[in-house]
């Protein structure tokens, strides 16, 4: 946590207060054009939303995404929940997962329905483009992240550290595991500076109404598969089957796929083709990977599926954040104000530098920089957001063209 020779210039500018339409129009703007994975749409989300809109400070936005490292679920879409949670209440939390989901399921259900005729486009030029856009991003989240959280060699070298275990450890436990390392570290051994208070969340969500989603969310988790031994419905397999995998999967994005493949699989409700060939869809789409669930419900094979599978998949699968979200941020935001939490905070958020700093290589950078050509393009797109301060919808758009040109040379 920033001390008061840390704190941001210009605290005042820091906006509070929105609606639902508003954040639905800012998600859904993001959702369009948030490629390359969990890790770089943390970038987009700090570019639009933090650096551009000041939703919150670099700080708040440090302390979102560490709590969502530590709740399972796809961590960016749990990181939007809680932006729009703070920006306009609980109407907030579901316009900002409406808005960034909705694009990429709409797309994968397309697929479902036989839109594959486009045929194989894991090789296209514009989606090459895309990858290489979302290296800047993510460079630019890391470079004004570390400014902000990481001023002096204490925690820079906690960044770096936090960078060098993830790179050893890379899994979503290992994350976790470095975060309650770095935090500890700082509560310990870093002196008690004086602290800033930090600004409040402004969440709307009452003590009572966060242990309710507490309480829902293990219930569920416990109550459906006994329920499903007991009643024989198909729409209850499938919402028990995808909720399960929602609650359990820590690390997101990528990791999902053996739970999901062993949810479907199995039992025929998807043949093995199906689900490599949505695989590779969802490759080319913007937004949560986890709305791959909505193909999975639209090709179940019997009823439900096609749309109606789609969104019990597609619902089932991320409630589970919802619930965590709204039960674990109140907590958060009440502990962050304490001194002995701030202190393990600086600490904690640093990590998440360091984190970041290894998602921009693997597998951000592997998967987009192959030759001098895409690390061009990526300069260059690194250039219009930092320096000319372009829109990062409109860098994407013109990293496709570039992508595609590329290719044809």
């Amino acid at each position: 946590m920033a001390s008061i020779e840390d704190a941001p210039e210009h605290d005042a500018e820091i906006r509070r207060g929105g609606s639902f339409l508003e954040v639905l129009l800012v998600f859904l703007r993001l959702g369009l054009t948030s490629f390359g994975g969990p890790v770089a749409h943390l970038g987009y989300f700090r570019e639009e939303l933090i650096a551009r809109r000041k939703w919150v400070d670099d700080a708040s936005y440090a302390d979102i995404v560490a709590l969502c490292q530590f709740l399972p679920g796809p961590a960016s879409s749990q990181v939007g929940i809680a932006l729009g949670l703070s920006r306009a209440g609980l109407r907030g939390g579901l316009a900002a997962w409406l808005g960034f989901t909705l694009p990429s399921a709409i797309a994968m259900v397309a697929f479902a329905y036989g839109v594959a005729s486009w045929g194989d486009i894991s090789e296209a030029g514009w989606l090459a483009g895309l990858k290489i856009v979302a290296v800047a991003v993510v460079a630019l989240a890391v470079w004004g992240m570390a400014k902000s959280l990481t001023p002096d060699r204490t925690r820079a070298s906690i960044a770096i550290l936090a960078a060098i275990a993830v790179f050893a450890w890379p899994t979503g436990y290992g994350q976790v595991f470095v975060i309650l390392i770095a935090g500890a570290l700082s509560w310990r051994l870093m002196p008690r500076e004086q602290l800033l208070p930090p600004k409040p969340l402004n969440l709307g969500i009452s003590r009572r109404f966060a242990t309710a989603c507490a309480v829902l969310f293990v219930a569920l988790l416990a109550g459906l598969p006994i329920l499903r031994a007991v009643v024989e419905n198909q729409a209850l397999n499938i919402f028990d089957s995808f909720y399960r995998v929602g609650s359990l999967v820590f690390g997101g994005g990528h990791v999902v796929l053996p739970l999901l493949q062993g949810e479907v699989v199995p039992p025929g409700w998807v043949t093995t083709e199906e689900f490599v060939a949505g695989y590779g869809a969802a490759q080319a789409v913007p937004g949560p990977l986890f709305t791959f669930s909505a193909y999975l419900g639209a090709v179940l094979e019997g009823e439900p599926s096609g749309w109606l599978g789609a969104s019990i998949a597609l619902v089932a699968v991320f409630l589970p954040s919802f619930l965590l979200v709204y039960a674990a941020l109140p907590l958060w935001d009440r502990l962050r104000a304490r001194e002995d939490i701030q202190a393990a905070t600086r600490g904690i958020n640093a990590a998440v530098v360091g984190i970041l700093v290894a998602a921009l290589y693997d597998p951000v950078w592997t998967s987009a920089i192959h030759r001098p050509a895409d690390f061009g393009l990526g300069l260059a797109a690194f250039g219009l957001l930092a320096f000319w301060k372009w829109p990062p919808w409109l860098v994407v758009i013109l990293c496709a063209a570039g992508g595609v040109l590329i290719a044809e040379l």
